[in-house]
C-alpha cells in the first residue's frame, strides 16, 4: 500500500505543477512579475509541505526558498533555430533520426535527449547561445538545462533548470513564429540540489554560460 501510496503523491505532486505552469503561462501574458509571485508561492508552499517534495522530510517545516531579484530584462522571446548537425529530414534518402546525445545524470549513468535546436540570448550579461533539447524517451518534453557564473556560489553547482517539459515546467511560446518564452526569473534547481537520493539529468559542456544569470532560484 505505500507504493502505491507513494505513487499516486507523485502524480499528485506532477498534476499540481502542470495546474501551476498553466496559472503561470495565463498570468504571465498580461503580467510577468505577478506570474513570477505566483510561481514562487506556489513552489515554496509545496516544497514545505508535500509528501513528495524534494527537501528531505527534516527540513521541509522551516523551508524558505530563495531567489534573485526579479528582472524584467531575463524575460526573452528567443527564436529557436534547428541544429545545424541535425540530418535533413527531406533529404533524397528519406527521413534520417537524429542522434540521440547522453546527458550526464547526479546519480551517475545518462539518460538519453536529442538537439532540436539552439536559442540566441541577448542577455543583460552578454551574447550567448543554449541548446534546446528533447527527451527521448516515452511522450518526450523540451528540456534545457544549463550552467552560469552563478554555480557553486549562489545556486547549485550542477547547474539549474528553465525548462523541462516532460514534468510540466514549460513557459510558453508560439510555434508558428518559431519562439519560446525564456523567462530566467523562473530558472529552478533540479531535485538533486535539495537531496542527493535524487537522480536528475545535468546541463552538459555546450550550455554552460560564461556570464553570471543573476535571475531565478538560489540557494545562498
Amino acid at each position: 500500500m505505500d507504493g502505491v501510496r507513494a505513487t499516486l503523491e507523485l502524480a499528485d505532486w506532477r498534476r499540481r505543477i502542470a495546474d501551476l505552469y498553466a496559472e503561470v503561462r495565463r498570468t504571465a501574458a498580461a503580467d510577468p512579475r505577478a506570474a513570477w509571485d505566483l510561481w514562487r508561492a506556489a513552489r515554496e508552499a509545496l516544497f514545505r509541505e508535500h509528501p513528495q517534495s524534494p527537501v528531505p522530510l527534516e527540513q521541509r517545516s522551516g523551508f524558505r526558498a530563495g531567489h534573485f531579484d526579479y528582472d524584467p530584462r531575463w524575460r526573452l522571446d528567443a527564436r529557436l533555430a534547428p541544429d545545424p548537425e541535425a540530418p535533413d529530414p527531406h533529404a533524397d534518402d528519406g527521413p534520417v533520426p537524429a542522434t540521440p546525445l547522453a546527458l550526464p545524470v547526479s546519480a551517475g549513468g545518462t539518460m538519453s535527449f536529442t538537439r532540436i535546436g539552439w536559442v540566441e540570448l541577448p542577455s543583460p550579461a552578454g551574447s550567448a547561445r543554449l541548446a534546446v533539447y528533447w527527451l527521448a524517451g516515452y511522450a518526450g518534453g523540451l528540456f534545457l538545462p544549463f550552467r552560469d557564473g552563478t554555480n557553486g556560489g549562489e545556486t547549485y553547482g550542477a547547474g539549474r533548470y528553465l525548462l523541462d517539459a516532460a514534468k510540466a515546467a514549460d513557459l510558453g511560446g508560439e510555434p508558428r513564429n518559431g519562439t519560446l518564452i525564456l523567462d530566467f526569473n523562473f530558472a529552478y534547481h533540479p531535485s538533486c540540489a535539495f537531496d542527493a537520493r535524487w537522480a536528475c539529468p545535468l546541463a552538459p559542456p555546450e550550455n554552460r554560460l560564461a556570464f553570471r544569470v543573476e535571475a531565478g532560484e538560489r540557494l545562498a
